[in-house]
């Protein structure tokens, strides 16, 4: 019994003998591997770092312009109806002043206590085929020149009506002088709007 037990033992010792030897880690291999994983999730780490996205300017809108305000269509006055050579429809447009010949300056001065508008014009065509009327806004104590289409009263045309409303806040009124105005030279003409009247003062 004991030689099979000293043969077993021998046996066992020589067979742990000729096992391989557990193979010994390089520590310079352990570090690089370490280095290499690191690096790989550095680079992960910034590639899922979310950018930047600078945000767009607003846009700065353009100013607008306020409309125009128009004056009002005047209502003509009473006993100036259109002669039978032009009709009240073709008349009764705004003048086209640039079409309608040479022109002088008017001066409008505003003698009333409110804001006026001034209207002239006339009712039959003139010599460049061209009828209608002006308006003009003046301020209360205020003036404004404009231009008009020179009357050829001696090739025909016809002279200037005018009708005036006064936007008087305690007193409004119109003001429709029963009168012409022949504004037939290139020097400035002046019109006197008073509370009452209407006075043209030529040059």
């Amino acid at each position: 019994m004991a030689r099979t037990l000293f043969v077993i033992l021998l046996l066992g010792l020589c067979l742990s003998a000729c096992a391989p030897a557990a193979p010994t880690i390089d520590p310079a291999q352990i570090q690089a591997s370490a280095v290499s994983a690191a690096s790989t999730m550095i680079a992960l780490t910034v590639a899922a770092v979310p950018t930047n996205t600078p945000v767009p300017p607003t846009p700065i809108p353009s100013p607008t312009l306020p409309p125009p305000t128009l004056a009002p269509l005047p209502t003509l006055p009473a006993g100036q109806a259109s002669p039978t050579t032009a009709s009240a429809s073709t008349c009764n447009q705004l003048l086209d002043v640039g079409a309608s010949g040479p022109t002088a300056p008017v001066l409008i001065k505003n003698n009333t206590k409110g804001q006026i508008t001034f209207n002239m014009g006339f009712n039959k065509k003139n010599t460049f085929g061209q009828c209608g009327y002006m308006s003009t806004v003046v301020g209360k104590g205020q003036s404004s020149t404009v231009h008009v289409p020179l009357v050829h009263t001696n090739l025909g045309d016809a002279c200037y009506w005018v009708y005036v409303w006064v936007n008087d806040p305690k007193t409004p009124k119109t003001l429709s002088p029963n009168a012409v105005y022949c504004i037939d030279n290139g020097l400035k003409w002046t019109f006197n709007v008073t509370p009452t009247n209407v006075v043209l003062a030529p040059p």
